[in-house]
């Protein structure tokens, strides 16, 4: 968090006068002067009634950014955004419970406030890398949950597939369902709709990078329809990926859009390509 200063317009107690002004949920902007982040004309105040007068300037001061497990895109009283690695659980399963996105967020947020949590808002698949979106309250977690659908404008990825899709740029739409093997394929009824649409970015003799946008959130969905057009992820091999060239599924999360659903903005938090998807596919490779 970034230092802010304010100047007292009308007097009254400090925590009102900060509530008024820093974002987060009421249990975060009093974690700011219990931790003695709070600073009037210049002198750490900690009460939450401290008087303020007209005139006086408050400042809110940056904590010490702790050690993060995962490069953090984004965060602020309400949420914090990383770039979820390849390999990582979103959250904790039946046979795995502590290597997890949520449990390494958690201990992040630990680090500068003992009592935090984070809360999942969504999910991304263990093998796809990419942003991953926490809330820091209950309060956030169920504003963002209850109106996903709503809220979000786009979700893109890049995925670099083996060979090439059929068409440039085209959308894909079926029914998908899961057999007793956990995989993923269409159907011509009794499956939940999926809509895919990709474009192609640039492509190398043996591999395509592709942008990719969902309308729908189904499990495995563009690794299922992409393995559908003839031409799987790369490393993909649940899905028929011939090769394993980065030693991971070329698949990452690298844009999410959406509107904020307590101040109606529009917000976009954007993860780097991994490293290797566009030397794969660069053309006469």
């Amino acid at each position: 968090m970034k230092e802010m200063e304010y100047t007292v317009e009308a007097g009254g107690p400090l925590l009102p006068f900060l509530l008024e002004r820093v974002r987060g949920s009421r249990n975060h902007v009093k974690s700011l002067l219990t931790r003695g982040q709070v600073a009037v004309d210049g002198k750490t105040v900690t009460r939450h009634d401290h008087p303020l007068t007209p005139g006086q300037r408050v400042a809110v001061l940056a904590a010490p950014r702790p050690a993060a497990p995962f490069p953090v895109l984004y965060e602020d009283g309400r949420i914090l955004v990383v770039d979820k690695s390849a390999g990582l659980l979103s959250m904790a399963s039946d046979r795995e419970k502590l290597r997890t996105a949520y449990r390494m967020a958690t201990d992040y947020v630990r680090q500068s406030d003992p009592r935090g949590r984070v809360f999942i808002v969504h999910r991304l698949d263990r093998d796809t890398s990419g942003v991953l979106l926490f809330a820091r309250d209950e309060e956030t977690k169920r504003a963002f949950q209850d109106q996903w659908d709503a809220l979000v404008r786009r979700r893109g990825y890049l995925a670099v597939v083996e060979g090439r899709p059929p068409r440039e740029a085209d959308t894909v739409r079926t029914l998908l369902r899961e057999n007793a093997a956990h995989k993923v394929y269409s159907v011509r009824s009794g499956g939940k709709e999926a809509v895919t649409h990709y474009r192609t970015v640039q492509s190398g003799s043996r591999y395509t990078l592709l942008e990719v946008d969902i309308d729908t959130g189904r499990k495995n969905q563009i690794r299922a329809h992409l393995s559908e057009l003839g031409c799987p992820v790369a490393g993909d091999k649940t899905y028929g990926a011939a090769a394993d060239p980065l030693g991971r599924l070329c698949l990452h999360a690298h844009e999410l859009r959406l509107t904020d659903p307590f101040t109606g903005e529009e917000r976009v938090f954007r993860a780097e390509p991994p490293r290797g998807f566009r030397s794969l596919t660069r053309p006469g490779r």
